[in-house]
């Protein structure tokens, strides 16, 4: 007849002339008793091998680093976003005085010189605040020697295809009212630009924040679940070690015939 029941592996114990014989395991194991023979299976036996426990000891501390690391960027770039939003005339206060700075070193760095160029050709504007911050540059300061004195790069002036390009078009309007260079450069300055095609379209840049923030919050949350479920794994082990190599254990192991079966 087919009986069953559970045993505690390692504790099956019986000669080859009785015809079964129950091989060691660190986890609760279910026996199935079929006549004279018994058979013992388990779902996690692999995982809990010593290679397969090695392994995960490895690569824990890469995964804990990972989530920490991963989850203070995420913090960071929610609380910079939150700031912003919240003190938001300050927030523009501090582009307009890092754009004045840039604007001071803006044929030194060649870096800034490309972006501004685009940003001002791209939104049609000028500085940061408004095209007079372009005279905080040495040469284009209006009290400078040089033939740039007084004027704005040429990314400023306001562009018609049909015209001839002249690059000079920007010079001698820093000393001038805005109404009376509006038709000849872009007087607005590029952090109000910028700001208004941000809130212009609001749609493109939710989807550009979710495709940043999503990915980072499901490798926290990953990260965390797979950290959890290896720290839950070392545990069991742990605890099947003391269960089964304690004094106790051992010396039910030795004895002869043991078989701790309880048919179902």
């Amino acid at each position: 007849c087919l009986k069953a029941g559970f045993c505690q592996a390692g504790l099956c114990r019986k000669g080859a002339d009785n015809g079964y014989l129950c091989g060691k395991h660190k986890n609760l194991m279910f026996c199935v008793l079929r006549g004279s023979s018994l058979t013992c299976s388990s779902e996690d036996e692999d995982a809990l091998g010593e290679g397969r426990l090695l392994e995960l000891l490895k690569f824990l501390p890469f995964f804990v680093q990972f989530m920490y690391i991963l989850g203070v960027c995420l913090l960071i770039e929610l609380t910079g976003g939150v700031v912003a939003l919240v003190f938001r005339n300050q927030t523009i206060d501090f582009l307009n005085d890092n754009i004045r700075r840039g604007i001071e070193n803006y044929y030194d760095d060649l870096d800034f010189k490309n972006i501004m160029d685009f940003v001002q050709k791209k939104f049609k504007c000028c500085g940061g605040e408004d095209f007079q911050d372009w005279s905080q540059n040495a040469y284009h300061s209006c009290a400078a020697p040089g033939p740039l004195a007084c004027g704005v790069p040429y990314s400023c002036c306001i562009r018609n295809k049909t015209d001839i390009i002249n690059t000079m078009c920007g010079y001698k309007t820093l000393d001038k009212e805005r109404l009376s260079v509006q038709h000849v450069i872009h007087v607005r300055g590029c952090t109000n630009a910028v700001l208004i095609w941000l809130l212009d379209n609001y749609s493109i840049m939710a989807g550009v924040l979710l495709g940043i923030l999503l990915p980072q919050f499901l490798g926290v949350l990953l990260s965390l679940l797979y950290v959890s479920r290896v720290e839950d794994i070392i545990a069991e082990h742990k605890l099947m070690e003391r269960l089964f190599d304690g004094p106790s254990a051992a010396a039910e192991r030795a004895a002869p015939g043991c078989c701790m079966c309880y048919p179902g």
